[in-house]
């Protein structure tokens, strides 16, 4: 059976505030979370990816307010993402309205968690986050913490093989080198890391022709998250799902636009 390919578009939270920049730099105010979730449902997003991304860094839970608003005006599924440190975390935000959850420091930190998660929710929904950049490493690249600040010193494909064995569910892998770039998704890393799991990938960090999502495609993603071209009206998810149609992608039914 083929699965159909997701466009899921990627809430980037600070203080309350979506924001974006280039290679997590540079933060521009995108808008307001809830509402630019709303929009996004019912522009025909197959799911939203909400990633409180100073959560870690500030040493913070995710703002459980924040998803508990979201979860009530979006009725896709909802994966949350930032400040995640425990089985209790996970309880909270899934009581909160989230379907999935991401980790990523405190997985780096504690392996045995994605574990302990899986064990007590389910691998679906588990979703690890990958924050790679290319770099001297056994397999080129590297995995990167903090938003990218902090290399964690592991080699990338030794990590996702390592949390596949442990539970997790399905890979959000995101190119730090081309985050907000709009100069295409990172071809070589996606080959990489689907050539050794046969788990569901999530491609990021890249995306701006319309091109460049068949090309993640292509090379073994399937799913595809952006944020600033959705957020700052370069292409809208419409758009997205009609080209990949037209190109002959099995897609997802679009709601009315």
């Amino acid at each position: 059976m083929t699965l159909r390919v997701r466009v899921i578009p990627c809430l980037d939270v600070t203080d309350g505030r979506v924001v974006k920049g280039i290679n997590f730099k540079d933060l521009k105010d995108a808008g307001d979370p809830v509402e630019m979730a709303k929009l996004y449902d019912l522009e025909g997003a197959d799911e939203i990816t909400f990633l409180d991304i100073s959560a870690s860094s500030a040493g913070r839970e995710t703002t459980l307010e924040v998803v508990r608003k979201t979860a009530e005006q979006v009725f896709i599924p909802l994966t949350v993402g930032g400040g995640i440190r425990s089985v209790a975390d996970v309880d909270r935000l899934l009581r909160a309205g989230a379907d999935k959850i991401s980790i990523n420091t405190a997985a780096l930190a504690r392996p045995e968690l994605i574990a302990e998660i899986a064990d007590k929710f389910g691998s679906q929904v588990l979703v690890l986050s990958v924050d790679a950049r290319r770099a001297r490493t056994n397999s080129g690249f590297e995995v990167t913490t903090h938003g990218g600040r902090e290399s964690a010193n592991i080699d990338a494909l030794e990590w996702v093989e390592k949390a596949c064995q442990l539970g997790v569910g399905e890979i959000l892998l995101n190119s730090m080198d081309a985050d907000g770039t709009r100069a295409g998704y990172d071809i070589g890393m996606i080959n990489s890391v689907r050539a050794i799991t046969t788990v569901p990938l999530i491609a990021s960090g890249g995306a701006g022709s319309l091109s460049d999502f068949a090309g993640a495609l292509d090379a073994g993603a399937d799913a595809l998250l952006a944020a600033s071209v959705f957020h700052f009206g370069v292409h809208r998810i419409g758009d997205v799902k009609r080209y990949l149609a037209k190109e002959g992608y099995s897609m997802r039914e679009e709601s009315n636009q």
